[in-house]
């Protein structure tokens, strides 16, 4: 090259950038296969190699070479994804704007393209070749756009849609209110109030909101939560916040009635989480037939009472119409649930949910920290007299047997399975059902209880009267995965080609959902026993050689692979493929891994957020339709031998090294996101689906929520993220779903899974929506707590918001006009 035809300071700068990727590329690649992975990375890293070093040169021959690896890489990538456009992104978006510039380039310096001799025909086979790639390229995005591998087009029977209600679905709950947690003690989260349609749900509108006023504090834990699921009944809506202070508001215009705070300890340095999810209803007179004697006649002191779980471990009575203490109840109005502990450190029991209630007991779990250590507080549950506090029964899990009430200078098992979720209730069979967690630490099994062992990750069914259990079905053997049940069992009596069959329906967080006889634990829907890995069980651990898998399921039906890793450019998704070789996955029952050579742990997928967490499923009886919003996120865990092992743990979070002391290994637990903060696996990472349940059937499955709030630039990119939180259904055939990360509450039509309406809110929604009917007006509101998650990141806040038809368009009975 003559001085005159040195390159000038584009053409340098371009020939660098080429030579930094390259060779970024190839280095990174170079490890991905010495791991064992594709060699794509290496070859392309030499690829911008050499187009970097023929630019340097000022050779247009670095347009062909560029335009030969564009196309190489279009065939690789369509090899591994087909036409996923949000899969090929990653793979071409690099390239694709190198090859754009380097077309662009001779335009705007000359050097690469210096003038012919007098006469000379052009040669421009390089540019000819590097446009056709490029087109080829941009036809293939443009096709891409319009092909979908992840949904599920369908529609729900006309017969299924036609239905007419028979029989009490909802017992002992008027048909315009949410009496229960779940709306009943059958937790189907289903209000059949039906102003609200698929044709009019679009002219919804913020109807009032409410601010509570309670915000985290500076010693609160990260993982704060605003997850409440009002209650309306006995003519008022009723709430807790994160700090257990209890709200009582008029539902027609959200004023605040009364308020009781029960002032807990915030000295939260030890509490891991700071959660409520809602307060249970009682009602003496309930259920009572005509003409039996009242006790409220008689003078009884809060007839009609809210009973609410704090963090400080204690389960508190306020009179439901006036927020004041009910000081029959127990003492002065609080049971104290460190009673009968034998490891009374505060902050290490928690009970997040509220009680189930039955006419004559209310059922009390709580959750213990996790892997902490071995000598947590018992997971017992117990059965208190709903006037007077008395204890009624324990069932201590590890201790299975002994109901009786304990004795004074007695104590539970310490670090018996523990139940933190919402248990449903049946009174006619006189059962409560439970939803199990699992012993603790999560990970690490070697020393479990061998009474407790077999109702971790259970739904047990338990004697509403002696605390008795009823049967069992362990949902995972031996689980080392944190694989427990969080999400509330839904009661509904399913139609068979035998008649309806009362069953229990319970969503794991690994994805499959058991439908079980609630009367005798038989199951409805197969879940047969197959084999799982056990070759590389941790020293000192034994894994089961079989799991139950459901025949109903949305675990998916490949296992992960290098080709899901997944990134914005090809760079961390090399990262993340590097990362995925650098795990040991065998399926969703890999079992946890010591860091040795190569290997640096397991990936855990579904992870301990699971496919299905505490939200649970809503189901319409009428309809015979099972609701969920799965999602789809992996994590990383390492066991760390104890030497080793330098973790404070509990400190307000589940995630890092957690010490689990008294066993050989903590854990190190991390979600599976790429150097950039990116999820490692591709999108969609959360959906939102419909089951019939007459046939078992997915009916149809569509990704849900946009990338808004969680994303570094606030682009709404629909490309389905997580939600943390519950779905409710109605009469009217509209479910609703606010627990997406985008800040944004959804109405479906429950009919084909469309979006038919969507509001944004002030704040993250992990919460369940829940609806009702104004007992004065007709008017049919939707309630949702837009207060955030700490551990999550969503933005927090104090709002409860109320949506509802606009007056116009609603009559004074509250029909659609």
């Amino acid at each position: 090259m003559t001085a005159s035809a040195r390159p000038g300071p584009l053409l340098i700068l371009t020939a660098v950038i080429f030579i930094l990727l390259g060779l970024a590329l190839a280095g990174g690649g170079a490890w991905l296969v010495s791991l064992g992975g594709s060699w794509y990375y290496v070859v392309a890293g030499i690829g911008m190699l050499v187009a970097g070093a023929l630019v340097w040169k000022g050779r247009r021959s670095a347009q062909l070479f560029l335009a030969l690896l564009l196309f190489a890489t279009l065939i690789w990538s369509v090899i591994e994804v087909k036409f996923d456009w949000w899969q090929l992104l990653p793979r071409l978006d690099i390239w694709f704007a190198a090859a754009v510039w380097l077309l662009l380039l001779p335009f705007i310096d000359r050097r690469l393209a210096p003038p012919l001799a007098a006469g000379a025909k052009p040669r421009d086979a390089g540019k000819s070749a590097l446009a056709a790639a490029v087109v080829l390229t941009a036809a293939v995005g443009v096709f891409s756009l319009f092909q979908d591998y992840h949904t599920l087009h369908g529609e729900v029977p006309a017969k299924n849609m036609a239905a007419a209600p028979q029989g009490d679905f909802a017992p002992g709950v008027a048909p315009n209110d949410w009496a229960a947690y779940g709306r009943s003690g059958y937790g189907d989260r289903y209000a059949p109030a039906a102003q609200i349609t698929p044709a009019n749900a679009a002219q919804l509108k913020q109807a009032w909101v409410y601010h509570t006023g309670d915000f985290k504090g500076p010693n609160d834990p990260g993982e704060i939560a605003n997850e409440v699921t009002p209650l309306k009944v006995n003519g008022m809506l009723y709430l807790c916040t994160p700090h257990n202070i209890v709200i009582a508001l008029d539902p027609d215009t959200g004023k605040e009635l009364w308020r009781h705070d029960p002032k807990i300890n915030r000295d939260a340095s030890s509490y891991q989480h700071m959660i409520c999810r809602g307060v249970a209803y009682w009602d003496v007179n309930a259920g009572r037939a005509k003409g039996d004697p009242a006790p409220e006649a008689a003078g009884m002191e809060c007839p009609r009472r809210i009973f609410a779980p704090t963090m400080d471990a204690t389960l508190i009575a306020v009179n439901a119409d006036t927020g004041a203490a009910c000081k029959s109840f127990g003492e002065n109005g609080v049971i104290g649930l460190y009673h009968g502990m034998g490891m009374k450190k505060r902050g290490f029991l928690m009970p997040t949910s509220p009680p189930a209630v039955a006419q004559n007991v209310v059922v009390m779990a709580a959750s213990v920290t996790d892997n902490f250590s071995t000598e947590e507080p018992s997971g017992v549950i117990r059965g208190y007299d709903p006037v007077t506090g008395k204890l009624m029964w324990n069932w201590d899990a590890s201790n299975p047997d002994d109901t009786a009430p304990i004795l004074d200078g007695k104590t539970y098992t310490n670090n018996s399975p523990n139940s933190w979720g919402v248990s449903s209730v049946d009174e006619k069979l006189g059962m409560v059902y439970i939803p199990m967690g699992n012993e603790t630490p999560d990970t690490w099994g070697g020393k479990r209880n061998p009474n407790g062992e077999k109702y971790n990750s259970a739904i047990v069914a338990l004697d509403l009267v002696t605390g008795k259990v009823r049967w069992v079905y362990q949902t995972v053997h031996h689980d080392i995965w944190d694989m427990d049940i969080g999400g509330q069992p839904t009661l509904v009596d399913i139609d068979t080609p035998k008649g309806k069959v009362p069953s229990v329906v319970a969503t794991t967080k690994r994805g499959d959902i058991y439908v079980i006889d609630r009367r005798d634990g038989s199951l409805v829907v197969p879940a047969p026993e197959k084999p799982v890995p056990t070759a590389n069980a941790a020293p000192g651990d034994k894994l089961s050689p079989t799991q139950p898998f459901s025949a109903l399921t949305f675990l998916p039906e490949k296992h992960i692979s290098e080709t899901d890793m997944w990134g914005t450019t090809p760079f961390d998704q090399l990262a993340c493929r590097i990362i995925f070789r650098q795990h040991r996955y065998e399926g969703p029952f890999t079992p946890q891994t010591v860091a040795e050579g190569k290997i640096k742990g397991a990936i855990i997928s579904p992870g301990p957020l699971g496919i299905f967490e505490w939200g649970g499923a809503a189901v319409d009886p009428v309809r015979q339709l099972l609701l969920v919003n799965p999602d789809y996120m992996g994590f990383l865990e390492r066991l760390v031998p104890r030497a080793q092992a330098n973790a404070p743990g509990g400190t307000g979070t589940e995630m890092g090294l957690q010490p689990q002391t008294g066993v050989p290994f903590a854990v190190e637990i991390k979600p599976f996101l790429s150097p950039l903060g990116f999820p490692c696996q591709a999108p969609p990472w959360g959906y939102i689906a419909a089951v019939d349940l007459r046939t078992m059937k997915k009916v149809w499955m569509h990704k849900n929520g946009t990338t808004r709030d969680s994303a570094p630039v606030p682009i709404a990119l629909p490309l389905g993220v997580p939600s943390l939180g519950g779905i409710s259904t109605t009469g009217g055939g509209v479910a609703f779903l606010s627990s997406t990360l985008d800040y944004t509450i959804r109405g479906y039509d429950v009919r084909n899974g469309k979006t038919v309406w969507k509001a944004r809110l002030p704040a993250g929604g992990q919460a369940t929506p829940m609806s009702y009917v104004s007992d004065k007006t007709g008017k049919q509101y939707v309630v949702v707590m837009a207060g955030g998650h700490g551990s999550l990141g969503t933005k927090m806040g104090d709002s409860l918001v109320a949506f509802a038809l606009p007056d116009e368009g609603v009559s004074a009975g509250g029909k659609d006009k």
